[in-house]
């Protein structure tokens, strides 16, 4: 086998270019790292060393060949490696769930600072893979989070990592159509959600490994995308407690009508904070 590492890495690139994957070059390598257990000191130090004609080797080649097959039909490279890091923590995906973006870490960075110390109630609506609860309560020592999501296969990935991260118990999962299954149950002092909010019609403009491989249910907001904010505007404070807080996330142009229907159901204190990239990302107000 006159096979290198390297050889290999450009073998990965030119398929996932020719199938048209953005930063083709990133994902071959992360594919080939995942594929052979190594990383970039080690690659940079045997690339080009021709490779051992051992059973680990072939195993590992055929992974990678495998894996770099599944990408290049446009499968999101977070469902191949079923991992997906978000503030620091690493979460399992699959395709009953949204991949965590980083994009949403502005939400969880934000509930941290105001919240931190003070553990509150809190409750996460359309938890999916649990990124958000699982984080706010390890990293803010949150001890009464109820994670809350209308497809029990996502609770079923948000349980796995509740499990893996934190142990068993420390979050309670409700499968519930917003809030039919925790209305009347408690009173929340905080309520986190991350709700699909693209509009329909946009939704067959976005890359293949959105539009194809991740669940509609996480993506698809109805025709003006407000569907689910009209229904958490109007429901959630039904279960806050008095001055609780409400924080969503939103697309980049969300902000004005987002922060216009709560203000239509009472809430004050209505802010809109903007991400790392200076876009609009999170509405939050008070109960």
């Amino acid at each position: 086998m006159n096979m290198t590492l390297q050889l290999l890495l450009e073998e990965g690139i030119l398929v996932l270019s020719k199938a048209g994957v953005g930063e083709s070059d990133l994902d071959a390598r992360y594919l080939l790292f995942e594929a052979f257990h190594t990383d970039m000191t080690h690659f940079l130090l045997d690339r080009n060393q021709r490779l051992l004609e051992n059973e680990f080797t072939q195993r590992a080649v055929e992974k990678y060949r495998s894996m770099v097959e599944t990408r290049s039909k446009r499968v999101p490279l977070q469902q191949i490696t079923g991992s997906r890091e978000f503030m620091g923590l690493e979460f399992y995906v699959n395709e009953s769930v949204l991949i965590p973006r980083q994009d949403t870490e502005t939400l969880v960075e934000l509930v941290l600072k105001e919240h931190k110390g003070k553990n509150p109630r809190l409750l996460d609506m359309c938890t999916g893979s649990g990124c958000i609860a699982i984080s706010l309560a390890l990293l803010g020592g949150f001890d009464c989070v109820t994670a809350a999501d209308i497809s029990s296969e996502a609770l079923k990935v948000a349980q796995r990592n509740a499990e893996k991260l934190m142990g068993k118990g420390r979050i309670e999962l409700v499968e519930s159509d917003l809030f039919s299954g925790v209305a009347g149950s408690m009173k929340f002092d905080v309520i986190v959600s991350n709700p699909p909010y693209i509009p329909t019609e946009v939704i067959e403009g976005l890359e293949p490994e959105v539009k194809d491989h991740e669940p509609m249910l996480a993506l698809d907001g109805r025709e003006d995308g407000l569907y689910f904010y009209r229904r958490l505007a109007s429901e959630c404070g039904s279960c806050l407690n008095p001055g609780g807080s409400v924080y969503l996330e939103i697309g980049y142009d969300q902000g004005k009508p987002v922060s216009q229907l709560l203000k239509n159901e009472g809430f004050e204190e209505i802010r809109v904070k903007k991400d790392a990239a200076g876009l609009d990302r999170v509405v939050c107000a008070v109960r």
